[in-house]
């Protein structure tokens, strides 16, 4: 997958802490779980919050003046990343405004029908099947695409589509070609083969937990959406009601054959329990413009002549990503470009197309170059390196026999509080070094430390999971309450199921 890129450079670590080293440890970490729970107690949008608790922490470790610079080379670095997001929503969402996709959703329609534990199940699967290419962008636009139209017209959650897809996501991050693997055997100077086949069955019960989990939160929706479903209208133009606020909900009618289908201006209620409550996490319209364009199978910006064109061109878009001959933002933006020329030759069109897909490029790339705060201030500050240090200082000597499967502990929040780049490149190495005292070989080691990618694809560094939850339109904080203890879960299964095969050692 494609993880903010950080610059990899292995630092030295020294032998032990000064009092300073041990501040930033903890301005770290406590940066780190302040910016966790401001977000998920919906304190704080996830982009105030990455530039407010990195700046306030920064200045608190002495940043200075000298802040604005670690912060501005941060977002250089992340420049193409946010690049590639806003062209690839850009054309992905014409796309979808013109029916590329409404064939593929009719299909799926037909073949999980209306029952909502299907429904995650299939998404589950289309997301763990598209992971097979390496990218979660790429997986995460598609599986979007395909299955979000389902989850709006029967008033499901879309939380749910985010959890699941990034469960699968996270667990096939494993494969050689996704990096992590890749890193790791670089770092240690192995090959990827090595360390990713006696991996195999971890990925398998992984996957089988995550498809556990994809079941059950589809048995979940199933029973709350169990009985009738009914409409509220929202009283007066504009979306005035007893909500109290003017907002366009994606609400439901309901019909003989379909739980619900989608109607703007209409409230999903569920019938449950005592009384009728309002279905959870229905889209805004200022949510994503994405959802706005699949609510309407006759909407304006239709184009069923030139449905063959806008498949072989991205048909073309996707070979191009697979052969790497340009920079993906390259591809993109050209995409972009000839399908708006094609499908809207007149000018006034072309605006308005760009307009509509307005909300959500602003909020995945405002996420995208926010996060350059926190990891300018954890690089430039000298955090990133002070955490590392003090993990391979803390653990005891008693403790090294069991370095492999400590590795694979730690590298569940580590990985998901700094970069793969930082992890595999700054502290593993230092890790395989000590674990070779206790005759731990480094390709085992490797297999450890690859255990936590599940909950590493959650994390607010990773650019595809901000991509996702914005095309989705879910809170990150909702998003990380639902599916973090589940990725760990998973995460812990792997390198439970990697002991038990003697692909990761348990004790030296």
């Amino acid at each position: 997958m494609t993880p903010l890129i950080l610059a990899a450079e292995a630092a030295e670590y020294p032998v032990a802490y000064t009092p300073a080293d041990g501040v930033l440890v903890a301005l770290g970490f406590l940066m780190v779980l302040s910016f966790m729970a401001l977000i998920m107690t919906r304190r704080m949008t996830p982009m105030v919050a990455l530039i407010v608790v990195p700046t306030v922490f920064g200045l608190i470790a002495g940043a200075g003046f000298g802040l604005g610079d670690m912060v501005i080379d941060a977002i250089g670095k992340m420049a193409p990343t946010a690049a590639l997001l806003l062209f690839a929503i850009m054309y992905f969402g014409i796309m979808i405004d013109v029916g590329l996709f409404d064939p593929l959703i009719r299909v799926i329609t037909r073949f999980l029908g209306d029952d909502p534990a299907k429904i995650v199940l299939g998404t589950a699967i289309l997301a763990g099947a598209v992971s097979l290419d390496g990218d979660g962008s790429t997986t995460f636009i598609i599986t979007t695409s395909a299955m979000l139209p389902l989850y709006l017209r029967l008033g499901m959650s879309p939380v749910v589509l985010t959890c699941v897809a990034g469960l699968m996501n996270g667990t096939l991050n494993i494969v050689p070609w996704g990096g992590p693997t890749v890193r790791a055997a670089t770092a240690l100077g192995l090959q990827p083969t090595d360390v990713f086949v006696p991996m195999l069955p971890s990925l398998l019960a992984g996957l089988v937990v995550a498809l556990a989990f994809a079941w059950f939160l589809g048995l979940s929706e199933r029973k709350r959406l169990a009985g009738s479903i009914d409409t509220a209208k929202i009283d007066g133009p504009g979306g005035f009601g007893r909500l109290g606020a003017p907002k366009i909900f994606r609400g439901a009618e309901h019909k003989p054959g379909a739980l619900a289908s989608l109607r703007t201006g209409n409230i999903v209620t569920v019938r449950g329990g005592r009384d009728a409550v309002a279905a959870p996490q229905l889209v805004e319209a200022a949510d994503t413009a994405m959802a706005d364009t699949m609510l309407d199978p006759n909407r304006a910006t239709l184009r069923p002549k030139l449905i063959w064109f806008n498949l072989a061109l991205t048909v073309a878009v996707m070979v191009l990503l697979v052969l790497d001959l340009f920079p993906l933002a390259f591809v993109f933006m050209v995409g972009a470009a000839v399908a708006l020329i094609v499908n809207f030759p007149k000018l006034r069109g072309q605006a308005d197309e760009i307009v509509a897909h307005a909300p959500s490029i602003v909020g995945v790339v405002s996420m995208v170059l926010a996060a350059g705060v926190l990891v300018g201030v954890l690089n430039g500050t000298g955090m990133v390196t002070a955490m590392a240090d003090w993990i391979t200082q803390v653990i005891p000597s008693s403790m090294g026999p069991f370095l492999a499967v400590i590795t694979g502990v730690l590298s569940i929040p580590f990985t998901f509080f700094m970069s793969n780049d930082a992890f595999y490149f700054g502290i593993l190495p230092v890790l395989a070094e000590s674990a070779a005292n206790y005759g731990i070989a480094p390709v085992e080691m490797a297999r450890a430390s690859i255990t936590g990618q599940p909950v590493h694809l959650q994390s607010p560094l990773v650019p595809a999971i901000l991509l996702l939850v914005s095309l989705a339109g879910v809170n990150l904080g909702d998003h990380h309450k639902k599916v973090l203890w589940r990725a760990t879960v998973v995460s812990l299964v792997m390198l439970a199921v990697g002991v038990l095969v003697g692909a990761v050692p348990l004790l030296s």
